[in-house]
């Protein structure tokens, strides 16, 4: 007998179309190993492909859509910072609660004092919150430790994390603050990150690497030396780019061909028009918009008429975005920045993929990884739509487990 198993009585999204849906009302697919090898309408299933089976599932209807794909999250961390939330609601601004000691340096503090097996036991916790609704891919950034070990520490943890099921990426986000050990010297703790990456490389802890390229965090002649770093190990970058001011970092990190580019509410027409030179993804955070209070949207519509391809992303984190909700996601990038529903879940989907480099997974087509999401709804834009409710009736993942019966 195969590996084979055989899905049907699904509506599938498929997002094999690049502007639509790819609606098959009444679909099949049959998966192999963890491959779909095979997705179409159930009349139109070959006969060679439904002998042999291993198992087959009728799915009543549901609705089958991607598995979800959460490509910007800081999973690992010590500690929380309700009581900053307090203070900017009294009127103190993100930024003057970094200069005064606060904001990453004090989760820094946080994660430097636990013990590898409390970070592992947290980030479990947020991971399975997110599991809830759906997620099958995520990435998880450093950047709370900002020495050599305790980045290795929390890289480490992340690593970890793949036990669930989830395929995890990691990224190396050491550029993320200056530790209180660096003070007065910034050049010379990006020399030291510069430094730690081919290290940790070596440990085979880092997928990709991030910068945090801000007034408050890297200067862009900071950010290159980083890229450049970066380049020679032949690893892929990303960037926090354009969240509180203009400086030019979306330009920057296409010059170095880019796979996202993050935030974006500063975001330039030349940033713009050099993403989409370097097909780099515009990585939209509607939980960070919303809990900072901005006021200022990404530039959606400039976005959508350069091709730029635009995904979603939870940012999970202490300090800007503590949310664990893709679901909302989904309903903020509607609701504040006029994304259509069909645009949002591509967004964390087909788009948070190419975020990550993957082109393995985001659409149901044959060829791609068996990762999907079954739930009680009769159209994809209910995802969308509802907040505060929770559809999902399983996750397939590897076209094997499933999470949820």
């Amino acid at each position: 007998m195969t590996d084979r198993r055989l899905w049907t009585g699904a509506q599938l999204v498929t997002f094999a179309d690049e502007r639509d849906w790819g609606l098959v009302p009444d679909g099949a697919m049959v998966t192999e190993g963890d491959r779909l090898r095979w997705v179409g309408p159930r009349d139109a299933l070959p006969a060679a492909l439904r002998a042999d089976l291993a198992e087959t599932h009728d799915l009543g209807g549901a609705l089958v859509t991607p598995g979800l794909i959460d490509a910007h999250t800081h999973l690992v961390y010590g500690g929380e910072r309700s009581a900053e939330f307090e203070l900017r609601l009294q009127g103190a601004s993100y930024e003057a609660i970094a200069r005064a000691g606060g904001g990453i340096r004090s989760t820094v503090a946080a994660t430097r004092q636990a013990s590898e097996a409390t970070l592992h036991r947290l980030a479990l916790e947020r991971a399975r919150a997110l599991m809830a609704e759906g997620l099958t891919t995520l990435e998880v950034k450093s950047g709370y430790g900002l020495s050599l070990d305790d980045e290795a520490k929390c890289l480490r943890v992340a690593r970890r994390m793949a036990d669930t099921g989830l395929t995890v990426r990691t990224t190396f986000l050491g550029a993320h603050a200056v530790p209180p050990e660096f003070d007065g010297r910034q050049d010379d703790y990006v020399e030291a990150v510069c430094d730690w990456m081919p290290q940790l490389q070596a440990q085979g802890l880092i997928d990709a690497v991030d910068a945090f390229c801000e007034r408050i965090g890297f200067t862009p002649a900071q950010t290159r030396r980083i890229f450049e770093t970066a380049r020679g190990l032949g690893l892929p970058v990303k960037l926090h780019a354009e969240q509180l001011s203009d400086q030019g970092g979306a330009a920057l990190a296409a010059e170095f061909g880019a796979l996202s580019c993050d935030h974006l509410e500063y975001l330039s027409d030349d940033g713009i028009r050099a993403m989409a030179r370097a097909g780099t993804v515009a990585m939209l955070l509607p939980g960070a918009y919303y809990f900072l209070r901005e006021t200022r949207l990404p530039p959606i519509e400039a976005l959508r008429a350069a091709g730029v391809p635009i995904a979603l992303a939870t940012d999970h984190n202490p300090g800007s975005a503590p949310g664990l909700s893709l679901l909302l996601m989904l309903n903020m990038a509607c609701t504040f920045f006029r994304m259509t529903p069909e645009e949002a879940l591509r967004g964390l989907t087909v788009h948070a993929a190419q975020a990550l480099g993957l082109n393995d997974r985001g659409r149901l087509v044959a060829g791609q990884r068996a990762d999907f999401c079954i739930w009680q709804a009769q159209h994809p834009r209910e995802l969308a739509y509802y907040f505060g409710r929770n559809p999902l009736q399983a996750t397939v993942v590897g076209g094997r487990q499933r999470i949820g019966d």
